[in-house]
């Protein structure tokens, strides 16, 4: 299609100085009058468009009701915008994966209808070579099977707060590998501190005190990790004064924080990457959703269990993990205070074991709570 088109400008271009030159222009060839009907034509037959995105270069595979091939183009990312801009409005796929977002709201604004897949799922219908034109025919296989989960796009606003969550764990762990550095590096030297930001403090009073001891590039070094430290520390209780500040304000997030073990992070985090709840049937459908549900492999007849799938968001069901851990570490001290079913889950299984248990019913209680409008009433380990 483009050697037409090329050629069409260069037709044109002598076309305008035949007319500067007092002569009428020569009529269309007839070359130029089929490649415009046939893009007419490609056009109103695409029914699906399948995308593989990229950086700078876009695949695109146009499908027809029945699943044929229509075209198969190759797009710069200048190109790609102004090519979907002149097609018909259509079901547009694209996988799941980095700017993926932005070109379904992009494209959503040109009236295409936007499905995202999860890479997993286009996998099984990849052919025998690997290759982006490959993978754009596979999405739009994958998309054409009426049992296919599609992933619901994300909002401007929801990419702001995921950016905030991302960052603050980004800043979590360079502040947790400088911590790791200096004890490893002063360990050396014999001086042992405790683990995580509590021991900093200790590793300025050592040094301190046995300050004679050390060389002086030694302590030079370790100045700069301390101060390198006490910055991320600061960044950090900003970003934690933000985030409080965010999940303070909707109230979807104050209506989450009314579950225990759900805090101003877990509530973000789960308005920021859950899809809207109206899409699980049920509340363990969502738990199923986060990989919090034992992984199947029975046949014959017989049910063999093994452990959790760990499917899904890994943040929120890291979250809910950590948050049950704290309901546990709580009911321990005070075991009147929580439900029997609890208790009794404590008395026969391991902590980490009831955790997960517990991370399961705050994600049902959690389905509950967001498909009713209600706040969490009563006791989660009742």
């Amino acid at each position: 299609m483009a050697l037409w088109e090329n050629r069409s400008a260069r037709y044109q271009r002598r076309g305008d100085r035949s007319i500067l030159d007092g002569v009428d222009a020569p009529p269309a060839p007839r070359w130029l009058e089929w490649g415009r009907k046939r893009e007419d034509e490609e056009m109103d037959e695409v029914s699906i468009i399948g995308v593989d995105l990229a950086k700078s270069t876009f695949h695109v595979h146009g499908a027809g009701k029945d699943g044929s091939a229509i075209f198969r183009k190759k797009l710069t990312r200048r190109q790609f915008p102004e090519f979907m801009a002149r097609q018909q409005p259509s079901t547009v796929a694209m996988e799941a994966c980095g700017s993926s977002n932005y070109w379904a709201r992009e494209l959503s604004l040109m009236g295409h209808d936007v499905r995202l897949i999860a890479p997993i799922y286009v996998k099984p219908f990849l052919k025998r070579q690997k290759n982006d034109a490959a993978d754009a025919e596979a999405i739009v296989e994958a998309a054409q099977r009426p049992s296919m989960r599609f992933v619901e796009p994300k909002t401007s606003d929801q990419q702001a707060r995921a950016m905030l969550f991302r960052t603050r764990e980004q800043l979590v762990r360079q502040r947790t590998e400088t911590i790791n550095s200096l004890r490893s590096y002063l360990a050396e030297f014999g001086i042992i501190a405790a683990q995580g930001a509590v021991g900093v403090s200790q590793i300025k009073d050592l040094l301190e005190n046995i300050e004679p001891e050390l060389p002086a590039l030694v302590l030079d070094l370790a100045a700069g990790l301390l101060r390198r430290i006490d910055q991320q520390t600061v960044e950090l209780d900003g970003l934690r004064k933000h985030m409080n500040a965010v999940s303070g304000v909707g109230e979807t997030a104050r209506r989450l924080r009314t579950l225990p073990g759900v805090g101003p992070i877990g509530a973000l985090a789960i308005e920021t990457f859950a899809p809207e709840m109206s899409t699980f049937r049920r509340g363990r459908d969502f738990a199923s959703w986060l990989g919090l549900v034992p992984r199947q492999h029975s046949t014959g007849g017989k049910q063999r269990l093994g452990r959790t799938t760990k499917m899904g968001q890994r943040d929120i069901r890291r979250l809910l993990i950590s948050g049950a851990m704290a309901v546990i570490r709580w009911a321990v001290r005070r075991p009147g205070s929580f439900g029997p079913w609890l208790q009794a889950m404590l008395g026969r299984k391991p902590r980490l074991v009831a955790a997960i248990a517990l991370a399961n019913k705050m994600a049902r209680a959690i389905w509950a709570m967001m498909t009713k409008n209600e706040d969490y009433r009563g006791s989660i380990s009742a």
